[in-house]
């Protein structure tokens, strides 16, 4: 599929939860594409799941992208709808922690963000699957995905952030530390709490796995060894200082799949929703779906055959008999 830059059509999925400030940055973004020449259409959200069933039903003949505007856990929605689809992915960066913007490079400046929509070269990157469900970033079950789970989502709205800080603090009152069996390939290790990483950034530009990246075709299995209140303000002191894969207690193997188990109730996260409980099985599918990465990042992996110009992927079958959504 060749596209030409002024000619895209683009049918955005707008979540208008956004405040005023990401609101204005939205409508700066529509501004400067319609500049551009591109033909916008805008659907908003108005309940979760609304995103994915857009996705999953847009006409690849009608549009030349889809654009997802919001935070991460909209653009997972909409992922899940897209894959299986040949209708590449774009994106504008409304959320709270914008972790898929900060892998790919994108700026929150409007100009910047409709450029790389406008201009931008869509690249075959791979996605997760945890129990049939998609993923860009990551999964994770454990204390982290526990925080997600009893995150204060009005609270959220209010402070962004901070709704997440708080939450940290009260699950290391009430979180119970259990332990979690991981299998990859026949091996078994045993962990406090256990990220599936396809994207090397975390909760904003924290880095927790440096291999990560959503060009390969295997994902990076991130164990937490020690339990306790201690170890856990131990881990998150050594992210936010940049060392935490140093750490002699944290263990990270290169997979292609995963399986996790433990308590039967305890939450699976996934791009910052919970999609699940345990037990869970991860896998990587490569070139599931296309990403338009800024236009500066895909000259400088021009040359490389993973970043290829836009075609039909040879895993979409797999992807959409995995989730058996549509």
């Amino acid at each position: 599929m060749t596209v030409s830059a002024s000619a895209r059509r683009l049918l955005i999925i707008f979540n208008p939860t956004a405040g005023a400030r990401r609101q204005r940055r939205f409508e700066a973004v529509l501004a400067e594409l319609r500049r551009l020449g591109c033909a916008v259409t805008v659907r908003p959200t108005g309940r979760r799941g609304d995103a994915e069933q857009i996705a999953a039903s847009a006409d690849p003949n009608r549009y030349d992208l889809l654009v997802v505007a919001g935070g991460d856990g909209t653009i997972n929605e909409a992922v899940n709808g897209l894959c299986g689809s040949r209708l590449p992915l774009a994106i504008v960066p409304l959320g709270t922690a914008n972790v898929l913007a900060a892998e790919i490079g994108l700026t929150s400046d409007p100009v910047s963000i409709a450029r790389t929509i406008a201009l931008g070269r869509p690249c075959p990157i791979s996605v997760g699957t945890a129990n049939g469900r998609c993923f860009l970033l990551m999964a994770g079950t454990g204390f982290d995905a526990h925080v997600v789970q009893h995150v204060d989502l009005a609270l959220k709205k209010r402070i962004g952030k901070g709704a997440y800080w708080l939450c940290i603090l009260r699950q290391l009152r009430e979180f119970a530390f259990p332990e979690y069996v991981v299998t990859i390939e026949g091996t078994t290790w045993r962990a406090a709490s256990v990220l599936v990483a396809n994207a090397h950034f975390y909760g904003g530009r924290f880095v927790c796995a440096p291999a990560a990246d959503l060009r390969r075709p295997s994902l990076e299995v991130c164990m937490f060894g020690r339990r306790g209140r201690l170890s856990v303000l131990g881990y998150g002191l050594a992210m936010l200082s940049g060392r935490l894969p140093k750490l002699k207690s944290y263990c990270m193997v290169t997979a292609e799949k995963v399986h996790i188990g433990g308590p039967a109730d305890d939450p699976v996260q996934a791009d910052g929703d919970i999609i699940g409980h345990l037990d869970v099985t991860i896998e990587v599918v490569p070139g599931a779906i296309h990403l338009v990465f800024p236009p500066d990042a895909t000259e400088a992996a021009a040359a490389a055959p993973r970043c290829a110009a836009v075609s039909d992927s040879p895993h979409a079958d797999r992807v959409a008999a995995s989730g058996s959504r549509r």
